[in-house]
């Protein structure tokens, strides 16, 4: 079985009904009675003629239906959970927003304009994120008047990212991806306001408020990965999710640098210079969040499901949180997905946030720390398409078996890197690659693992364990540190790779 975008089928469960199941004609499931049991006339499934965003034109001929319903084509998935009729799925969905055609011929088109929309949302996005996560730290000292409790407002940001992750994929598993992402944004804004007035009353529990309700930002930004893979055939499933990761290159190194003139643009209004950056941040959220509601249509998603089939589609409780918890469950590959994600971003999060501080114990100014961060966020973002590329072509276990190797010899230059500033900026440019393979690689083999009736709230389980572990591995880091040294932190951080490694193993030797 290829690991490389095509749905498992060794897992014992009923395979897709496609290809003998009716045929709807009158909206989204529904089944002419005459029709019931009758089998599609190529073996192709169903042919969607009524209501429903993402159906195939009436008038499209059988080559249409071919292409666009062929597994070749990506719209074949993998069989974990089983879903009701079609007619008492199509009663029991939520209002489906207005029909949107999508033939063959223009189904290119609508994989090439969302993804327009979604990478210039993710460089938008990526700027907010990154002009108010510069200074946060800053403006916490400031209010709490310690530097102990500094460290807390980003922390803040990682538990809201976690805390929000269910309930956006509940939304976008009911009504797409598009409300999910604009309602992200729009808290994201929210929390930019909440973090301005904290620092106007000089109030710090509301500041941690609001920089939880700022990590929707991040949240935003990290599901449109997946969005971006809604569309995208399996053989170029990496590329797809790569690209917007990409993105986010852009405004991750555009933000700090313009969080300084942020500042100044509020002096004369009795906003602390170091809030400057949150009022940019919520006009930045506010214009993704605009330009998402009025640009991404078709949504990806429910557009997805339609050219899916009835049989895919799903009911609602096929499409529920306990239903994606199922499929994780019962899919090992979609394990060893889970796994990589959460354990690459849990050892970047925590060997990064500390890298500083260890530069600065051994003599490196503001400017070089800068430098050693940059080399490492370019090491994350801008080599995500060669890593799109990669898992396409040879595979999702071979790119998070890179991962590891290059997660461990990030561990290794920092940790023993000691006053060598040369050998640090090395292994954080390496931490930064292997967290690109690890995010990219998972999250294209997650997608290929689950049903997609399941996958958004299996998509959103994923954001909820890579932001907890990391949050919880950043308060570890601190500690580690304080008590056992740099070192120290960067082999335990090595040590997590180990389970990763040994279920990557597992994985490969099961289908030799």
């Amino acid at each position: 079985m290829s690991d490389r975008g095509h749905a498992p089928s060794d897992r014992g469960h009923a395979p897709s009904d496609r290809g003998q199941g009716p045929r709807p004609t009158g909206g989204r499931g529904r089944v002419r009675p005459a029709a019931a049991g009758a089998a599609s006339d190529r073996g192709q499934g169903p042919r969607p003629t009524g209501g429903g965003e993402g159906r195939v034109r009436p008038g499209a001929g059988p080559r249409d239906r071919r292409d666009v319903f062929s597994g070749r084509k990506g719209w074949d998935t993998a069989s974990v959970t089983t879903s009701r009729g079609a007619a008492d799925a199509a009663d029991a969905r939520p209002p489906a927003e207005p029909a949107i055609a999508v033939t063959a011929d223009e189904l290119p088109a609508v994989r090439r304009r969302i993804a327009a929309v979604l990478i210039a949302s993710q460089i938008l996005g990526g700027l907010g994120v990154a002009i108010g996560i510069a200074l946060a730290a800053v403006l916490a000292q400031e209010i709490s008047g310690t530097e102990a409790l500094a460290g807390l407002a980003p922390t803040a940001t990682v538990a809201g990212t976690a805390l929000l992750s269910m309930p956006l994929a509940a939304l976008m598993t009911s009504r797409g991806r598009r409300p999910g992402l604009v309602l992200a944004y729009l808290v994201g804004a929210l929390g930019s306001g909440v973090v301005v007035l904290a620092a106007v009353i000089g109030s710090f529990p509301l500041l941690l408020v609001g920089m939880a309700a700022f990590g929707a930002g991040s949240s935003a930004n990290l599901q449109a990965r997946f969005a971006a893979a809604d569309l995208a055939e399996p053989e170029r499933r990496g590329r797809a999710i790569s690209t917007v990761v990409w993105a986010t290159t852009i405004g991750a190194v555009l933000g700090p640098n313009v969080a300084s003139p942020a500042g100044r643009t509020v002096s004369g209004l009795g906003i602390p210079a170091t809030a400057g950056p949150f009022v940019w941040a919520a006009g930045v959220f506010l214009i993704s969040a605009v330009m998402v509601a009025v640009l991404l249509r078709p949504d990806p998603l429910l557009t997805a499901r339609a050219l899916a089939g009835p049989a895919e589609d799903g009911s609602p409780a096929a499409r529920s949180l306990r239903a994606g918890l199922t499929a994780v469950r019962e899919s090992p590959r979609a394990r060893l997905a889970l796994v990589a994600v959460a354990v690459s971003h849990t050892a970047m999060v925590s060997i990064m946030s500390m890298t500083p501080v260890a530069l600065t114990h051994h003599g490196a100014g503001i400017q070089l720390i800068g430098l050693v961060i940059s080399g490492h966020i370019a090491g994350m973002y801008a080599f995500s398409p060669v890593m799109g590329w990669l898992s396409d072509r040879l595979g999702r276990l071979s790119v998070i078996g890179l991962a590891v190797g290059l997660l461990a010899l990030a561990a290794l230059l920092a940790g023993t890197a000691g006053p060598s500033h040369a050998r640090t900026a090395a292994g954080l440019f390496l931490l930064g690659l292997g967290w690109s393979a690890g995010l990219v690689g998972g999250s294209a083999l997650l997608t290929d693992s689950v049903p997609q009736a399941a996958r958004a709230a299996v998509q959103g389980l994923s954001d909820l364990t890579m932001n907890t572990a990391a949050g919880v591995g950043g308060v570890a880091a601190g500690l580690i540190v304080a008590h056992g040294g740099y070192g120290w932190l960067n082999a335990v951080g090595a040590a997590l790779l180990l389970p990763l490694a040994a279920l990557a193993v597992r994985r490969a030797t099961s289908r030799a």
